[in-house]
């Protein structure tokens, strides 16, 4: 395929036609007369050999062809968005640009409260926003990061990108300081036999990866999308949860109680990620070196260390 050959304001059309799945809207989001709009559906129906839009009823749904084609448009519109909205100069005493972060709640916590108030005081005309972590970030991780600015995740999950090094965390134990099976320590016996509550999937936790490695499968009794609902969670109750030491620092967590890990648990180190395609881009580069000096500060380390 010659992308010299191809009119990229059909992509733009592809995707408001894909998402609209109606004529005459899809031109008024984009700014097209409905025959306008008509002769460009005609175009991308000759260009794919399919229908992409089909009638059911007095309603249009999309065809196999189309359903796929809705997502890649619209990443491809927000990747060349990103292309053409490249800077080679940035000021962030003046610009208004907005960047993108995807992190779990704990990367926002710990990181983002204080980027924020970095970007309030050094940019206060950039607005940030944080996209949540979903399961399947890792099923399309290069067309994820090609379309946001950067990705707060530890080391051990991906590789083969560039990152950023944040901060040093460590795992600990969060029990209910009304347990009465608990004393001062937790036993390898009682995190076999306790259930859990764990952040996300119960089979790729990361509890669940720290235990295998001990030989021990545990019983996940609660799978929650939130590292903050993990002390409420435990409270009241018989569970144990594993969880950021920084982030409970910076959580009320009344009825719960903080234990030692009982197995030498693999600290977490947290990067932020970002694909090539931002290498060069101004805003990008200044983002990244901000980011890194409030990991600096996170992690009680000099700019010299």
């Amino acid at each position: 395929m010659n992308l010299s050959n191809l009119d990229l304001n059909l992509v733009v059309a592809l995707r408001a036609l894909l998402e609209e799945r109606n004529v005459t809207r899809a031109g008024q989001r984009i700014g097209l007369t409905q025959p306008a709009m008509s002769a460009a559906l005609a175009r991308l129906r000759r260009h794919f050999d399919d229908p992409l839009l089909s009638r059911t009823g007095s309603h249009y749904s999309l065809t196999p062809l189309g359903a796929v084609l809705r997502d890649r448009a619209a990443t491809a519109c927000d990747v060349l968005e990103r292309v053409f909205t490249s800077q080679a100069t940035f000021d962030p005493a003046t610009d208004t640009r907005e960047f993108t972060l995807v992190s779990s709640d704990y990367g926002a916590t710990v990181l983002g409260v204080p980027l924020a108030r970095v970007l309030h005081a050094e940019a206060p005309g950039v607005h940030l926003t944080f996209h949540q972590t979903s399961p399947t970030l890792l099923d399309s991780l290069g067309t994820l990061l090609s379309t946001v600015d950067g990705l707060l995740l530890p080391h051990g999950v991906i590789d083969g990108y560039p990152a950023v090094e944040l901060f040093s965390d460590q795992w600990i134990c969060l029990v209910a300081d009304d347990n009465p099976e608990v004393g001062d320590e937790l036993t390898l016996d009682q995190l076999a036999n306790m259930p859990w509550a764990v952040y996300q999937r119960a089979y790729d936790a990361p509890v669940t990866r720290q235990l295998s490695m001990l030989g021990i499968s545990p019983h996940v009794d609660i799978s929650v999308p939130s590292f903050h609902l993990l002390p409420m969670l435990v409270a009241g109750t018989g569970r144990v949860a594993l969880a950021q030491r920084r982030l409970v620092e910076l959580l009320p967590t009344p009825g719960v109680r903080v234990l030692p890990s009982p197995f030498p648990s693999v600290p977490l180190q947290e990067a932020m990620w970002w694909h090539p395609v931002h290498a060069q881009d101004a805003g990008h580069a200044w983002l990244r070196e901000v980011i890194e000096k409030v990991g600096r500060t996170v992690d009680g380390r000099s700019r010299e260390t």
